[in-house]
Parts: structure tokens; C-alpha cells; sequence
């Protein structure tokens, strides 16, 4: 190191303490603002400290940008080019030497360099920084070193620092840690508000407020929009509006890492400058010349959906702290003014933080990571917040379909081979499986334009899109081709991934993407035919990305553009999209809801490739149905894959004893309406129905949920073999019925509930069983002379009389007939008398003769 001495900023103040405490102990926590100098000052101060050694500083950043722009600052205040006392090394591109005592890495790096070796061989210190954004790298890291030092390297400095954390709640996690906090210096940043109007989209209400700021604010201009999309339109509605001293210049992930460091550098004297920014420019890095903040006051976060296994893009309102962290750039280097799109008291709504990625991810890259450091479960290890138990079980489940793990949580063979990729779990599968059939270059190539967005541009067919990859010279694209050798390789060899050799999780929290240059120091990797060279004859993408996405094959259905997907969701692309008549898609990538997502990124599948990849998956169903309109079974064969049926087709109707079991499950499904009741199936029915409730078993109960339960009993014995209820001669059931009652009462069954009554006329009336009294309906006049009430059940039970007039009108309703002639007939007499006059009104009817007829005519 030079004798340059260092800058004094406000951090200075507390790095003697800071020394002694990770003198004393093994752990510290530095709350330090926004410009504090923690980020450059720290790793520089303390490798002069004695338990250092000669071991290094590995420094964590949550992203590729802010990660170079350490190390180079750093590199400069000592007077010297990164590469050498300081260095670096992400994705893709490394500047180190043997010289190299601060390894400033991305915050997935030191997870790989756990796993690859748990003793963190010649690291003396891991200083997480802006560890307040809280992505899964940065948690996970933590918890991994914390495992570490306790078990292997108690002499590991663990040191954490944040702009706004609760640095209690993180020194507690650390046992106790000490924490020292920096006031900071920053210049006073007038907060203004500006509200967005009802229905302006956020593009149009950006470009307004950075040209008034343009107009009446001196410097440059930093404004925060959600994502690349917004970022590309603003700067279209900016575009010759903004004066010739101005420049635009975008600064998000997808961009180059020349053109995210040419976004930081300070404007040319005499010019200006207006960055148009995503969350990538809020901690971590300055933006020399930057005065005036405009916020939109959005930011687009990843959220994973356990029941549909998709990460989303959803844009949100910022939180709290994140329009502080914003509104601080504008005061960095001197007093600022911050633009807020919205109106002030919104602000008092905003979440207080944004919510730790944890919560909220796919869990299935770190529950194989933890797999390969021999911990089944997760939740063992020390997290600030634990891994929420929904999204584990659906990373378990994805792991084990995926053959990575086995019941007991443990690695396999196959899921080691995954590891090794440091790919996403499922692309690693892809590329794994990919190898086995001699298709690893064209599946790494996939990968890496999965993982790398942008690369042969935006089409949602990807098939077209490698094409174009293939073939795109930029730097960007050459440095991708050649990650994508190594994962080839890599594939195809048993050996360990090198230590930087690849992508550490699909999406590096809003961070940079692969460097303009290729990496210096790590030789590239001859592989027999390039993947450089000419697009060759290989495996289709489709084919190659069933093995990643089986649950996302989609079937069109209908309308052009209309797609169902195995795992049940839907899915739609623009009816003008050449991919939208194909029959079978493999969907990587959609975007909004889960019903009626719209697809990115797909690639074409035959189906016999459908057939051939994911046999073990396709099942076979016969399905039974009834056809009302001809009361007839019927049988489909089926061919699905999840939601999707690949085919189907109507079978013959079955017969002999599959027929008979259909008929039965017909009726379970549809009920007892099914059948023909004729009147004597009926009646027998409410007769043993009255009987069963009046004494009981063994008398069969005849609802319908009881006779529903005993079909093999009283109706299967009966069937022909005939899949038509059309064909079930009605007599099956009275007969059926019939055969539920003990051969010992079937005799008894006329005796206690006769069919008919017998009146004095000599009519055979029948008797009504359905209510909780057996009712004989019949005409007055064919009672007369009788002089106790009719029963049955040798004479137990009394009949409900339900006395008709001529025309079979009730008259009158009673269980007392005898009663009914000496009291209440004199009344009914004298009204019916006069209504019907053709028929007998007897005073006494007990000495009348009963009769059906009227009395003859004349009399």
C-alpha cells in the first residue's frame, strides 16, 4: 500500500473505535449515512490493523456497479490501478493479483466461496456493506460466515455497515457485536413536491419535471424511474428537448459495465447531465455533479409466487427509507433540491423499509446451496429474518422433481452436477440434463440469455433470439458467449466450477450485468466447436427447456395467442406474435397475473418431444361420464400433462361388468333420478321408507344418501351388463327394493303397510306413505255406515282420513271418523247439499248405504 494519506471524511471520526473493536472481538456493526466514506475508508483503515495478518479484506456489494466503483475509488486514493492492493472479481470479470489484499466482490461470490471451501482460506475479514437492502445473497452470506466463525474460524471479522438499519437487531444476530455509528456529512437537500396528475403515465410526468429542472436548477439531474422500459421512454420524450450542453444517459442493470461507469463519471466541464436511473443509483455509488433529485417514487421488485412457482417484476411504491436514500443524492457533494412526484402527505403512508428479499424469493437456489453445506434445513441457520416456511416447502418440492436433493434434504449426484453450473436451479437442470445427450453448448447458450436479458434482443422467441446471439459482436454479447463455454464445459467435466467461473443467482439484485470486456486473468476455455461460431444443427430450445420449465409447457386453446399452461395458469402473447399459432409452447418467462399472463419469452416443442422428455410425467385417464340427453355412459381416454391433454378420444361404451360399475357411478354422481320410478317402485319406497322410520331397522332406510351407499346391495345384482339407463327394465327396482327387506318380513310388508284400504262402497283406495302418517284420501260418501276409523297394521295404526267432496276436493281432514259423524258433519252436510246436489247428504250417515255414484237422475 502507498503512503497516500486518506481523505478525511465523516467516518474518519469513528474508525479508531471501529479498529478496536474487531481488536477486542470478532464482529462489529458501523451505521454510517449516505456519504460517510464507509464504503472506501473502512477496508483501506484496517489493513494496517494486527489481526489482519496477511490474510484479505473480502468487501460485499449488492451490485456489479457499485462493487467496480469501490474498488477503483479505493485503487485511486492509494495510487494505484485496480488489480493490485485492490481488486475484484464478479461475473465474468476479475482484476486481481497475488497483490491483492481487498477482494471487493458481489454479495453471491462469498456464498460460492463458502461452499467451495467452508475454512475461507487466506480471508481474514468479510465486511458486508449496504447490508439495509437485505437481498437473499447478502442474508444468506451472513448467515454462512456466521456458521463458519462459529464452528471453523473463530478468528474471522465479521463486520456489517449499513446506512439505515437497526443496528441493534443485526449486533444481536452477531452475538452481541458492538455497534459504532458515524453522524455523516451531508448538504442540505430541499424536498419538494410535485404530484404526478390523474393520468399521466409516469414517462410523461418525468420528462415535464427534468425539463423545469433543467430550466430553473443549476448541475445535473438524477431521476429514479422503475425499470429499463420507463428509463427508454423518458429519454425518447427528452430527446432534442433538453438544450445541445445536456446529455442523457441511462444507468440500469442490463447496461455494460463500461456504460454503467460512464454513467457515474462526472459531466465534461461545461455540460450537463441527466441520468435516468433505476434503484441501482440509491446507495453505494456518487454521481459527481449531481444536484437535483426527481423521484417517481416507484421501483420494480421481484415476487415470487409459491403457488404458481413465478418470479414477478411488480412495480411498488418506494419505501420510506428509499426516498430518504434517493432524496440524499442530491446532497452528496453540495446543498441539492429532490423532486417527489407525489403529493407530501403520501409520504407519511410509504413503508417504513423495503421488505427483506427473503421473505419474498424463491428459495430453491438457497435451499440447494444449503444442501451442499450438509444443512437440510435452512431455518438452523442464523438469518436476521427466517426463510418463510410456504416458500421452502415449494423449493423442497422443486429440488426433489428436479432429482437435486433426496427425502432427507441431502445433495445427489445430480444436484452436486447442478451446484456446480452456479446457475438458477432449474437452468441448471437444463444444462446438466443437456449434457447427458451431447446438447450442453446449445442449453449454456440458453442459459445465459435467459439469465443475461437483453442479449439477441427483446422477441419473446427465443429460438430467434439465439440465432442473433450467436452472432452479436458487442463486448457484452462476446463475454456472454464465453460464460456460456465455461458453464459448457463445466457440464460435461466432473471437475469444480472455478471460483468465479459463473452466474451466482438469475437475478443479482438490481445489479450490473456482464462486463464489456472479457475477464483477464482467467483463461478462456478452448471448447471443441464454439459457441461463437455460426449457429449450428442442434437440440431446439423448446426440447432443451422442457427439462427447466415442465410445469410451464403451454397448449394453444382456442383464440390465436391463447395458451393453457401444465401447472393450470394461462397465458397469452399478441395475436401478430409469429409464436402465437404454434400448438405447444415452453414458456421461460411471463409477466403480470397468474391467469392472464403475458408471455416474454418461449421457445416451439413438437409433441413428440413432449412425449419422449416427460413420459414419466404424462398419465393415462379413462373418464366416465353420463349423457343425459341419451341416459347413456360414455367413455373418454385422455392423454394429460398437468392441465394440458395432449389427446383424447371416445372409446366404445363398456359392457358386462365395467357396465354395470359405470351405471352405479352415474348414479352416485347424478342420483337416483336416473332410474325409472315407476308408481310401484315408488310406492313400495314410501312404504318401506314409513316403515323404517316408524319401527326401525331392520326395515331399509330409503333416503337417498342410505340406498345411494348400498347400490351393490339392492341394484347391482340386478343390471344386465348394459351401459343405458334406458335399458333397465323398471321392475330392477321394485325388485331391488324389495330384496333390502329380511326374507322373514317380506311378508309382513302388505300385512303392516298395505297398498289399499278397503272402503264400504267397495272401492280399493290406495294409501299415500309419503308423510309421517299413512293418508287415505277418499270421497265422504264412500264411507257411510262405518262407524270406527279405518287402520292398519292389524289395526294399530289409524290412517289419516283425508275426506273428498264429488268433485275430490278435501273437505275435511281427520284420524277420528266416528267422531267426524256426530260432530262436525251436520256442518259440512249443509254446505256440500247445496253445491251438489246429485249426490246423497244423509243426517245420519251411519245409516246411510255408501256409494261412489251420484243418486239417478229424477230422484
Amino acid at each position: 500500500m502507498t503512503t497516500n494519506p486518506l481523505p478525511e471524511l465523516p467516518v474518519s471520526a469513528v474508525l479508531p473505535a471501529l479498529s478496536e473493536a474487531l481488536g477486542r472481538g470478532n464482529s462489529a456493526v458501523l451505521v454510517a449515512p449516505p456519504g460517510a466514506g464507509k464504503t472506501t475508508l473502512v477496508p483501506l483503515a484496517l489493513l494496517d490493523a494486527p489481526w489482519l495478518g496477511v490474510g484479505k479484506i473480502v468487501l460485499l456489494e449488492p451490485r456489479r456497479l457499485a462493487a467496480r466503483a469501490a474498488a477503483r475509488r479505493m485503487a485511486e486514493l492509494i495510487g494505484e490501478e485496480p488489480g493490485a492492493t485492490v481488486g475484484y472479481a464478479m461475473r465474468m470479470e476479475n482484476r486481481t493479483s497475488a497483490r491483492t489484499r481487498i477482494l471487493v466482490v458481489t454479495e453471491g461470490v462469498l456464498a460460492r466461496m463458502i461452499l467451495d471451501d467452508p475454512e475461507l482460506p487466506g480471508v481474514s475479514a468479510v465486511i458486508f456493506d449496504e447490508f439495509h437492502e437485505r437481498s437473499l445473497d447478502g442474508d444468506f452470506g451472513l448467515a454462512l460466515a456466521l456458521d463458519v466463525q462459529g464452528a471453523l474460524r473463530p478468528d474471522l471479522r465479521l463486520l456489517v455497515m449499513s446506512a439505515t438499519l437497526d443496528g441493534a437487531r443485526v449486533a444481536k444476530l452477531l452475538s452481541g457485536a458492538p455497534v459504532i455509528e458515524s453522524e455523516g456529512r451531508a448538504f442540505p437537500v430541499d424536498v419538494r413536491y410535485d404530484e404526478r396528475p390523474a393520468g399521466a403515465t409516469i414517462e410523461d410526468a418525468m420528462a415535464k419535471a427534468i425539463r423545469s429542472a433543467l430550466v430553473d436548477e443549476r448541475g445535473s439531474v438524477l431521476a429514479f424511474l422503475p425499470g429499463q422500459r420507463e428509463i427508454e421512454r423518458t429519454a425518447e420524450r427528452l430527446a432534442g428537448k433538453v438544450g445541445a450542453g445536456t446529455d442523457i444517459v441511462p444507468l440500469y442493470g442490463m447496461l455494460d459495465g463500461k456504460a454503467q461507469d460512464a454513467a457515474i463519471k462526472p459531466a465534461p466541464t461545461g455540460r450537463r447531465k441527466v441520468v435516468l436511473a433505476t434503484s441501482i443509483a440509491e446507495t453505494s455509488i456518487t454521481i459527481d455533479g449531481v444536484r437535483v433529485v426527481i423521484d417517481s417514487g416507484l421501483s420494480r421488485l421481484p415476487r415470487y409466487e409459491p403457488a404458481s412457482g413465478l418470479t414477478r417484476l411488480e412495480t411498488v411504491r418506494v419505501s420510506k427509507a428509499s426516498a430518504d436514500q434517493r432524496a440524499g443524492r442530491a446532497g452528496r457533494t453540495q446543498a441539492g433540491v429532490a423532486i417527489r412526484l407525489w403529493r407530501a402527505e403520501q409520504t407519511a403512508a410509504l413503508p417504513a423499509f423495503t421488505p427483506p428479499e427473503i421473505l419474498e424469493a424463491d428459495l430453491s437456489g438457497l435451499l440447494l446451496d444449503c444442501a451442499a453445506f450438509g444443512v437440510a434445513d435452512p431455518t438452523t441457520l442464523a438469518f436476521l429474518d427466517p426463510p418463510p416456511a410456504p416458500a421452502l416447502n415449494e423449493a423442497r418440492t422443486l429440488l426433489r422433481a428436479l432429482d437435486a436433493v433426496d427425502k432427507a434434504g441431502r445433495l445427489t449426484e445430480a444436484g452436486m452436477a447442478m451446484r456446480k453450473l452456479a446457475l438458477p436451479v432449474r437452468l441448471a437442470h437444463m444444462v446438466a440434463e443437456a449434457a447427458r445427450s451431447g446438447h450442453a453448448d446449445e442449453a449454456a447458450m440458453l442459459a445465459v440469455l435467459l439469465t443475461e436479458r437483453g442479449l439477441g434482443g427483446e422477441g419473446a422467441d427465443l429460438e430467434r433470439r439465439l440465432m442473433r446471439f450467436r452472432s452479436e459482436r458487442s463486448p457484452r454479447a462476446t463475454a456472454a458467449r464465453q460464460l456460456a463455454e465455461r458453464l459448457a464445459r463445466q457440464a460435461a467435466s466432473s471437475s469444480p466450477s472455478p471460483l468465479w467461473g459463473g452466474s451466482i443467482r438469475e437475478a443479482e439484485r438490481g445489479g450490473g450485468r456482464l462486463s464489456a470486456a472479457p475477464p483477464p486473468r482467467l483463461p478462456r476455455l478452448a471448447v471443441q466447436g464454439s459457441l461463437a461460431d455460426p449457429p449450428h444443427k442442434g437440440e431446439g430450445a423448446g426440447a432443451l427447456l422442457i427439462h427447466a420449465w415442465p410445469d410451464r409447457l403451454a397448449k394453444a386453446r382456442g383464440e390465436r395467442g391463447r395458451f393453457v399452461l401444465a401447472n393450470g395458469s394461462g397465458a397469452m402473447l399478441d395475436a401478430a406474435d409469429p409464436l402465437a399459432g404454434e400448438p405447444f409452447l415452453v414458456v421461460a418467462d411471463l409477466q403480470g397475473k397468474a391467469q392472464n399472463a403475458r408471455i416474454t419469452a418461449a421457445a416451439v416443442i413438437s409433441e413428440d418431444d413432449i412425449r419422449a422428455t416427460l413420459a414419466d410425467r404424462i398419465e393415462t385417464r379413462r373418464q366416465t361420464s353420463f349423457d343425459r340427453d341419451r341416459r347413456a355412459v360414455r367413455v373418454r381416454e385422455t392423454v394429460r400433462l398437468g392441465a394440458i391433454a395432449l389427446a383424447e378420444r371416445t372409446l366404445p361404451p363398456p359392457t358386462g361388468a365395467d357396465a354395470d360399475r359405470a351405471i352405479l357411478d352415474a348414479l352416485r354422481e347424478h342420483g337416483l333420478s336416473l332410474l325409472t320410478w315407476s308408481k310401484e317402485a315408488q310406492t313400495l319406497r314410501q312404504r318401506l321408507s314409513w316403515l323404517h322410520r316408524g319401527l326401525g331397522a331392520p326395515w331399509p332406510d330409503m333416503a337417498d344418501a342410505a340406498l345411494l351407499d348400498r347400490l351393490d346391495d339392492w341394484l347391482l345384482p340386478f343390471l344386465s351388463g348394459t351401459a343405458s339407463f334406458a335399458a333397465i327394465d323398471p321392475g330392477i327396482v321394485s325388485a331391488g327394493l324389495a330384496a333390502l327387506v329380511p326374507h322373514d318380513l317380506q311378508r309382513r310388508i302388505d300385512t303392516l303397510a298395505p297398498t289399499h284400504f278397503d272402503v264400504p262402497s267397495g272401492s280399493h283406495v290406495p294409501i299415500r306413505y309419503e308423510g309421517e302418517w299413512p293418508v287415505l284420501a277418499v270421497r265422504v260418501q264412500e264411507l257411510f255406515g262405518l262407524d270406527s276409523h279405518p287402520s292398519i297394521a292389524n289395526g294399530t295404526v289409524p290412517l289419516t282420513l283425508e275426506l273428498l267432496s264429488p268433485a275430490h276436493r278435501p273437505i275435511q281432514t281427520t284420524r277420528d271418523l266416528p267422531g267426524f259423524w256426530r260432530g262436525s258433519w251436520a256442518d259440512v252436510r249443509a254446505d256440500m247439499r247445496g253445491r251438489y246436489p246429485r249426490h246423497v247428504w244423509p243426517e245420519n250417515p251411519l245409516l246411510a248405504a255408501a256409494t261412489s255414484r251420484a243418486k239417478p237422475r229424477g230422484t
